[in-house]
């Protein structure tokens, strides 16, 4: 049966879950702070712009990616994705194919990026920056590892969804942050706000009191026709699918039930099972994310198969408020390479 994500870490009080946690995560965000401050090991060739996160969760760093390595191509840029490939069992470097890879082994982000750019799986980063430097791209889009100081980056973008912000502003497990706010985003050089929100207010402050940049952005639905007007049953493992539920709803869906599954799910025969009873002979149509559906889609399962093909998926695309400004910061960067480095 699907599990929920906590629902206390986005809490605009503090509940007594998190409370009971607190010293727990006082303790996670000492270290992963003290981490960040480490000097890296490594500095690549090419320049690597990391595009990460403060929270655990969705805010919408893979859509920011796409977008981004857009502008880079469109610039004349030839960008490749570093990841490490979460929920995937490839430790790398490794580069990503599409016909021989599937979500169990690189992880669902890295065959969605790879759509777009090449795309490179290593546990180990500095090996990974390694490998991306023989492959003949210019520029590294590091998606996610913020908070990981292995590998020098010369920009370090945050994306922060506006409707959840720094959620209770507590660190794991009290709280979704990774690290304090207050250290986080010292290493920032960039904020993107995507969308609206109880948390908007808070990061603008917070980036303002750091003199961080903002971008604000948006996320649009891109759905199949075969969505609008039709009962669904939707389901979906990402950080917050209650995104999903109500975009969904505004693109004329009837939601029928919904099923919430924990960020990167590996889906078994038995969650299969258990969706198709719910849609099979009650003309009732199963919908999930692009991001889901690479976890379930060529699976040799039969269930899970059969799920597949009678999903339709429900796939999104970010739009930057000022793309131009934004690769204007970048391309300062890029073209020069004559400030400080270690």
């Amino acid at each position: 049966m699907p599990r929920k994500s906590p629902g206390f870490w986005w809490s605009p009080t503090l509940t007594w879950q998190s409370i009971a946690l607190a010293p727990a995560g006082a303790i996670y965000g000492l270290v992963a702070g003290t981490r960040m401050k480490q000097a890296p090991r490594y500095t690549a060739a090419v320049p690597v712009i990391c595009i990460g996160n403060f929270t655990v969760g969705g805010s919408g760093k893979t859509p920011f990616a796409l977008a981004l390595a857009k502008l880079l191509r469109q610039a004349g840029y030839k960008p490749a994705f570093l990841l490490r490939g979460y929920g995937g069992a490839a430790k790398g470097p490794v580069a990503v194919e599409p016909a021989l890879h599937r979500a169990e082994d690189v992880g669902d982000e890295a065959l969605l990026l790879v759509r777009s750019a090449p795309t490179f799986v290593s546990a180990d980063r500095v090996k990974g920056a390694q490998l991306i430097e023989r492959s003949g791209a210019d520029v590294i889009l590091m998606d996610d590892g913020f908070q990981n100081p292995s590998l020098y980056k010369d920009i370090s973008l945050v994306v922060v969804d506006a409707a959840t912000g720094f959620g209770n502003n507590q660190c794991l497990p009290a709280g979704p942050l990774r690290a304090p706010v207050a250290t986080q985003i010292g290493h920032a050089d960039l904020m993107i706000l995507v969308g609206e929100g109880a948390g908007e207010k808070k990061a603008l402050r917070s980036a303002a009191r750091r003199g961080l940049e903002v971008i604000r952005a948006r996320i649009t639905a891109q759905y199949p026709d075969s969505v609008d007007g039709e009962k669904v049953v939707a389901f979906a493992g990402i950080g917050r699918p209650q995104k999903v539920f109500d975009t969904l709803q505004t693109v004329g869906a009837e939601l029928v039930e919904t099923l919430e599954f924990p960020d990167h799910h590996a889906y078994t025969e038995e969650d299969a099972e258990y969706i198709l009873s719910l849609v099979e002979g009650k003309d009732l149509l199963p919908v999930t994310t692009s991001k889901d559906f690479v976890r379930i889609k060529g699976s040799a399962q039969p269930q899970l198969a059969r799920l597949a093909s009678k999903t339709a998926v429900l796939d999104v695309e970010m739009k930057l408020g000022d793309p131009d400004r934004l690769m204007a910061v970048l391309t300062k960067r890029l073209q020069d390479r004559r400030y400080s480095r270690p």
